[in-house]
């Protein structure tokens, strides 16, 4: 029989995701700051905030945006992020965020596959931004970079526009919010629908497990294009008023001054930033006693690790487990609960659970509370994908019937291609993956979308691609390759040429020849034969 969460189910207000987050805002709250942008200070208030979404609103109606269409936000944290983004929302319009990182051909791909008629973006990230906005046919009004530069609309021209924000009509339930790119379980990146209803429905999810107040200072590094900054940082922080300290990049030294400049209060991380929070030396060099929670997510995060980073600075430091097809979150640590840090926490409310054996629908047996395992400690289930369902579940891929049938079934259960567990207390565990999705420090990176571009180089007559452990123990992508008949390529010439056409995350970083790539008699790759191998 299916879990759900301990904690009881939550009202889902049926509105759009500005009404939620900023129609009954108190008077009191308008002059409190929404965001500090760490780089010089400046500081922006709730009522300035609100002022700057409704003139985007106002200026892309105004600039032939219609309710339905795709707008682009190719933009790091700051500020203006957030006016951007709820702008876009609010005109009735679905974003698509795009990685910082992409090159002119990833963003390409991303503008093309959503149908993108407007890319918003950044003079820093220009290069990248006008070969992509090239190669799909958006001309120069087309392409906004908020902070200047010659021939293009800038954000204080969209503010002069002075036009009202438009009225817009439409089911919260259906209507498409946002456009985020995912690898879901296999395969390459595919624009994963979440409507207005999805990502209120997780902020209210959300709120009993990662009690943010508006008092909190939330460092805001992890990237808000990505889904998790998305919600869990700007959508939820700012429901409940709190203040998010931007960084637009990570480096160790201005995320310590950061916190210990601007108080923050609350850092969200992913697991890399914990191996710096317990080891490095530079961390004793600041004062970091207004820490009171780091939450890790994106990736699994150890429990020696996570206990070491709690010692060191004083604070609690929980962990939560999603995915994008899920708004993103479906599991996290209470904060007022001590749960097992190496588990993922209780799964959140109004969501419901199943743990499957894989490639059949039969549940595993669930522990009875109190029962014990052979040694005396916590009982937990034999391992099995996790499945999840709840309002904050996907309605599908964008433009991807089969893969939406893959990872959807009947009943709702978004199928997560994670192997989990459980214990009596609803505590989960990821423990594995079916999925074919490889993570490097957060970031996915998709097998397929690898192996595509490396059977572009003549050189190369067939390659696989799998992650594997490198001497820190992340996981990274490894290549497989097999010449072309009297081609020389080397492991270096390899590497250099993923390296030249993707982000950095997504680079090659092992590479190893062999003669064939072992197949299935229906010609997948039999990957875990080539794991045997490493």
């Amino acid at each position: 029989m299916p879990f759900a969460s301990p904690l009881p189910d939550v009202e889902i207000p049926a509105q759009s995701v500005y009404d939620f987050l900023f129609a009954d805002i108190d008077e009191a709250h308008l002059d409190r700051l929404a965001f500090i942008d760490s780089r010089d200070g400046s500081e922006t208030t709730y009522r300035s905030l609100i002022e700057q979404i409704d003139l985007v609103a106002g200026s892309l109606r105004h600039r032939g945006i219609e309710q339905g269409d795709v707008v682009a936000l190719h933009c790091p944290n700051v500020p203006a992020f957030g006016a951007v983004f709820h702008g876009i929302l609010r005109s009735g319009a679905t974003a698509t965020t795009v990685n910082s990182l992409f090159t002119g051909d990833e963003i390409a791909k991303q503008l093309r596959d959503s149908g993108a008629r407007m890319l918003v973006t950044v003079s820093p990230l220009m290069e990248a931004a006008k070969a992509g906005a090239a190669r799909v046919g958006l001309d120069d009004d087309h392409v906004v970079v908020l902070d200047g530069a010659e021939g293009h609309p800038n954000l204080l021209d969209l503010f002069a526009d002075g036009a009202a924000p438009p009225e817009v009509d439409f089911d919260p339930a259906t209507h498409l919010a946002v456009l985020p790119y995912s690898s879901g379980t296999t395969g390459n990146p595919k624009g994963v629908m979440l409507t207005h209803r999805n990502l209120v429905a997780n902020v209210c999810q959300s709120r009993p497990m990662i009690d943010v107040r508006d008092d909190d200072r939330l460092l805001a590094v992890l990237p808000f294009f990505h889904i998790y900054g998305m919600t869990v940082l700007l959508n939820a922080a700012l429901y409940s008023r709190g203040c998010l300290v931007t960084m637009p990049r990570f480096d160790l030294r201005d995320f310590l001054r950061t916190v210990s400049e601007f108080r923050c209060t609350y850092v969200f991380i992913a697991p890399p930033v914990a191996v710096a929070l317990a080891k490095h030396p530079m961390v004793d060099e600041y004062d970091l006693s207004c820490v009171t929670t780091i939450f890790s997510g994106a990736a699994a995060l150890d429990a020696e690790l996570g206990n070491a980073v709690a010692a060191r600075l004083g604070c609690h430091v929980k962990q939560g487990y999603g995915m994008s097809e899920m708004s993103p979150v479906s599991h996290a640590h209470r904060p007022d609960v001590a749960a097992p840090l190496d588990s993922v926490g209780v799964t959140l409310p109004t969501m419901t659970c199943k743990i499957v054996e894989p490639g059949t629908s039969d549940e595993v047996a669930y522990p009875a509370a109190g029962e014990v395992d052979d040694e005396g400690g916590v009982a937990l289930s034999e391992p099995g994908e996790l499945w999840c369902a709840g309002p904050n579940v996907m309605v599908g891929y964008l433009n991807n019937e089969q893969a939406t049938r893959d990872s959807l079934d009947d009943e709702g259960y978004l199928h997560t291609g994670d192997i989990a567990r459980v214990d009596a207390d609803g505590n989960v565990y990821i423990v594995d993956r079916l999925k074919e999705l490889i993570k490097y420090k957060g970031y996915q990176v998709p097998p397929a979308e690898l192996e595509a571009l490396l059977l572009t180089n003549p050189q190369i007559a067939d390659a696989a691609v799998v992650g594997v452990r490198d001497a820190d123990g992340e996981e990274v992508p490894k290549a497989f390759v097999v010449r072309q008949q009297g081609a020389e390529v080397s492991e270096q010439d390899v590497m250099d040429f993923v390296a030249e056409r993707v982000a950095p995350y997504k680079k090659v970083r092992a590479v190893q020849f062999i003669d064939e790539v072992p197949k299935s008699a229906a010609g997948k790759i039999l990957r875990k034969d080539l794991r045997a191998d490493v």
